[in-house]
């Protein structure tokens, strides 16, 4: 039976992350591709991660290149380059600056990967997942956002940090776009089936929900830089449901059409991933102020996408 391939575009932090969890899990051979500029420093991080191959027990591939035609193939690509935001530099210009390089990078994917699964992890995430989209042509179940397994990831870990109960038990959720208007669902969170409300007051909940909200804001505050474990993790999560067809339900950034009032937009909501990438956007009922919170997150995605369009007017219209 052949190996999964996963593709790495990206050989920073996070693209190297995603290398190793997915080494890790075995999950198959691994490309991880950068600049030309960064070659050698990708070639040395994967060199070095292959070579913990023999003492954490696996047989994956795991090359670096500067070239497109070593992804050739692929059944999964995690996108994760970009540029973070530095200071004085605008929303506008960032958004500027990384549809450049991820609309670059899509149109590289279509070219040498047609059936693959695009993972999207680069920044702003709602805008950069329109953007793969458009310029790789791909259908939607193609294309994905990761950002809602990471922002539950940080939701669980903070309840368990507050109850004391092992993250195996916390079953949580969170819809809309990433970052301070995502959407969250005390109603669908629980401890074992057990309400969190039995364990956790509303009001400490919600400072947790805030803490969640702004968890990359506070890992930037205390090293300097973007998170780069959790995220990795989450795209792998990812990968592996994709890989293993295991139709799991997570939160990811999904293409709506018609669910949950939203139309022609990628935002975060649950989805059945498996073989076939988004095989199915699971509508939840929500109470009147979780619509209130989904819309207003929904108005927010649709900005961020706006100047995508208005810069960029070659994306405004779908290629397939």
């Amino acid at each position: 039976m052949r190996r999964a391939k996963i593709s790495v575009i990206g050989g920073g932090n996070v693209g190297a992350s995603c290398a190793l969890w997915a080494a890790s899990k075995e999950l198959g051979d691994i490309v991880v591709l950068d600049i030309p500029s960064a070659e050698n420093l990708v070639k040395g991080k994967m060199l070095d991660l292959a070579q913990c191959g023999p003492v954490e027990i696996f047989d994956s591939s795991i090359i670096a290149t500067a070239d497109y035609k070593d992804t050739a193939d692929s059944d999964v690509v995690i996108v994760t380059a970009g540029i973070p935001r530095k200071p004085g530099m605008s929303r506008d210009d960032l958004i500027a600056t990384n549809v450049k390089i991820v609309k670059s990078v899509a149109e590289q994917v279509a070219t040498h990967s047609p059936d693959a699964i695009m993972i999207i992890v680069s920044n702003p995430l709602d805008a950069m997942v329109f953007t793969a989209w458009r310029a790789s042509g791909f259908p939607t179940n193609q294309i994905v956002g990761q950002a809602g397994c990471l922002d539950v990831a940080r939701y669980k870990t903070f309840i368990a940090q507050e109850t004391g109960f092992s993250v195996e038990d916390i079953n949580a959720l969170l819809l809309g776009g990433h970052g301070d208007t995502m959407v969250p669902l005390p109603r669908y969170t629980n401890i074992s089936g057990i309400p969190i409300s039995n364990f956790i007051s509303e009001d400490r909940l919600n400072e947790i929900i805030e803490r969640a909200k702004m968890g990359g804001g506070e890992i930037v505050k205390l090293m300097g830089t973007s998170a780069y474990y959790a995220p990795a993790s989450g795209s792998v999560q990812m990968a592996e449901a994709i890989i293993k067809d295991k139709k799991r339900i997570l939160p990811c950034a999904a293409y709506c059409d018609g669910q949950y009032g939203i139309d022609g937009y990628f935002i975060g909501v649950p989805a059945v991933i498996g073989a076939g990438g988004v095989e199915k956007v699971i509508e939840i009922d929500l109470n009147d102020d979780e619509k209130a919170l989904m819309e207003n997150s929904y108005s927010a995605v649709k900005e961020l996408v706006e100047i995508v369009k208005t810069t960029f007017p070659e994306l405004a219209e779908a290629t397939v």
